[in-house]
């Protein structure tokens, strides 16, 4: 917290020491690129709401096959219950990854809302208890894409965060290593604007697990830039500013900030980031973009850039999948069908990547293996 604003004010040694001493010490060999500019000499694999490539995503199933794959951390995107419990859901809207729509009791539920400036009709999170969240069960979010994880519908329940620690550390006794949690603030400014505001019972359940400080194995990430500078007066572990290869942040459309991401990724919007944050998660298309037929350009230095600033730099999102890949390593036409990923890796892995968010871990993890690192 006090130490991220104080960094511009350091000359490089400064930098170089408070980054040695900022990061966790489980992930201190991982992350030391931060400020030296140097690649990672062991990026992190982040599962991506668990082994959304082979579960659905943000179950207790999913998250526990990401870590049996060797994931470093695992990733709920949180949301609000009714009652205030954070659950584990890509958004609130939870139409398209719980068979909500199959219950006769909550169809009067179903209404339509602004969620950051659009226009969704759905069942929510926000408008259900956790009781009622409970009755529901998870579904695969890309049937068509993913065919086999819908063998696995109606299966398991949404998980509460609490739920997602207690997994991680019984997990993490079971493959003997400390697994690391990298939650998500969702729709901030939108929940603090109904009264669920997100920040104070993230802060909470971690307290309440003893995850505070540096040399846990957390991450909070979120897109938007009033979440992470309010978690930072709250919480000392580390914290990400997400990218998004196009847009801004929401709070900054509503406090009519005219920034945008492509700004935040300059040199000197790094700067500004590194006074709260510790990182940036990023597109990948920020790191190596695509032509318009998807073919790879060359890298921009948003790493380097970034590495100088003193801040972390992890990717989204890695997929197998073909049409997920850049031109250059799809294999044939099924764009279902895995595509040449592992040069993907290399490719990331070799500029200098701090970390991985991965549908398929296991995948990362290889690659990472197979560089010697």
């Amino acid at each position: 917290m006090a130490l991220r604003r104080i960094l511009p004010a350091l000359g490089v040694a400064g930098v170089l020491l408070a980054t040695v001493i900022a990061v966790p010490a489980a992930a201190a060999q991982d992350d030391t690129s931060a400020a030296s500019g140097r690649p990672s000499t062991h990026p992190i694999v982040i599962g991506h709401r668990g082994a959304s490539g082979y579960r659905p995503e943000h179950t207790l199933e999913s998250y526990r096959l990401a870590i049996r794959l060797g994931a470093d951390y695992i990733e709920p995107d949180l949301v609000s219950t009714k009652d205030g419990v954070l659950v584990a859901r890509h958004e609130n809207d939870i139409s398209g990854t719980t068979d909500v729509a199959a219950h006769p009791e909550f169809a009067a539920r179903k209404t339509t809302k602004t969620i950051d400036g659009t226009p969704v009709t759905g069942w929510f999170t926000e408008d259900l208890t956790l009781a009622e969240l409970k009755t529901l069960r998870a579904k695969e979010r890309l049937p068509q894409v993913r065919p086999t994880n819908t063998t696995f519908d109606g299966k398991f329940e949404v998980p509460t965060f609490q739920e997602i620690l207690d997994l991680a550390r019984t997990e993490g006794r079971r493959v003997h290593r400390t697994i690391g949690v990298y939650p998500e603030t969702k729709h901030p400014t939108y929940f603090r604007s109904i009264g669920l505001g997100l920040e104070e019972p993230l802060v909470r359940v971690l307290k309440q697990n003893h995850l505070t400080g540096r040399k846990d194995k957390v991450y909070i990430q979120s897109f938007e830039t009033t979440s992470l500078r309010k978690l930072d007066k709250m919480i000392d572990v580390p914290l990400i500013q997400l990218m998004d290869a196009s847009g801004r942040p929401y709070d900054f459309v509503v406090a009519n900030d005219p920034r945008t991401y492509a700004d935040l990724a300059k040199p000197e919007g790094l700067k500004w980031i590194r006074g709260y944050a510790d990182g940036i998660g990023t597109n990948k298309n920020m790191i190596v973009p695509r032509d318009a037929a998807g073919k790879l350009l060359p890298p921009t230095t948003i790493i380097k850039d970034a590495h100088r600033a003193g801040l972390l730099v992890h990717a989204w999102t890695f997929r197998a999948e073909n049409q997920f890949l850049p031109v250059d390593f799809r294999l044939g036409a099924d764009p279902n069908a895995r595509g040449d990923i592992t040069s993907e890796y290399e490719l990331f892995y070799g500029l200098g990547l701090d970390g991985v968010f991965a549908d398929q871990a296991d995948t990362a993890v290889a690659a990472r293996t197979g560089l010697g690192r």
